[in-house]
């Protein structure tokens, strides 16, 4: 298996194939994902900044995706944008043939797998964190597995949770939701869970200190000790 470290701008991902061609194909459509979000941002700039849902109807498979699942979920756009760029270099693996592709865009995964894969959750200091993981059973079509935190990485969040990872097959809605639960979840207030109203999301695993809170179908949960050099970082 190929690992290799990706950085462009802001996107910095880890993509695992079984081919050199797989990983170029991830390449380029990540890329062609940023080319088409940088072309509508020079046009529309408030596009980029807000905070608020921002439906739009255009001519363009990142902007659309990134709008509608933010919407939903009531946040901006730009949350979704990890996901969303994810997304599109695992479909590009798959169209070039790949049965196994990952890419981790900073802790925000899209993947297709032919064989059984173990995913970790970081959550930084907390006590649960790298000890916990999931078993992902072989996947044809593409999952997101997306994480949002208020203690870890540079993302924006206005909540407390050290980790909140959404499982759904659309992987912008899963990006777009980690981000809205991890804004409003609290350990003595989960009525954000009870908000999800959107049925591609099946599952939400969540870390606050040292406490776990589950929601919806998630995967098998395993203990497992998951090495600090494997997480995606610039």
């Amino acid at each position: 298996m190929i690992r290799k470290h990706f950085q462009f701008k802001q996107t910095i991902a880890t993509i695992l194939a079984d081919k050199q061609e797989y990983i170029d194909a991830a390449i380029e459509g990540m890329f062609s994902a940023r080319q088409e979000l940088e072309r509508y941002i020079a046009r529309d700039p408030f596009f980029q900044i807000t905070y608020f849902p921002y439906l739009l109807r255009v001519e363009g498979r990142t902007i659309e995706r990134m709008s509608t699942a933010a919407s939903v979920a009531n946040v901006g756009p730009m949350a979704t944008v990890a996901g969303t760029i994810a997304w599109a270099g695992v479909e590009a693996m798959q169209q070039a043939g790949a049965p196994f592709g990952v890419i981790d865009n900073g802790g925000d995964i899209a993947l297709i797998t032919d064989r059984e894969l173990r995913v970790g959750v970081h959550a930084g200091t907390a006590p649960p964190s790298n000890r916990i993981g999931f078993i992902i059973p072989p996947q044809k079509h593409i999952l997101g597995i997306c994480t949002s935190s208020a203690t870890v990485g540079p993302s924006i969040s206005f909540g407390v949770a050290d980790a909140v990872t959404v499982f759904s097959s659309n992987v912008a809605a899963a990006d777009a939701w980690a981000t809205a639960i991890c804004n409003e979840l609290r350990i003595d207030n989960t009525d954000i869970l009870h908000q999800i109203n959107d049925p591609d999301i099946n599952g939400v695993f969540a870390i606050i200190d040292s406490h776990t809170i589950k929601w919806g179908t998630l995967p098998a949960i395993i203990p497992m000790r998951v090495g600090m050099h494997l997480i995606t970082k610039g």
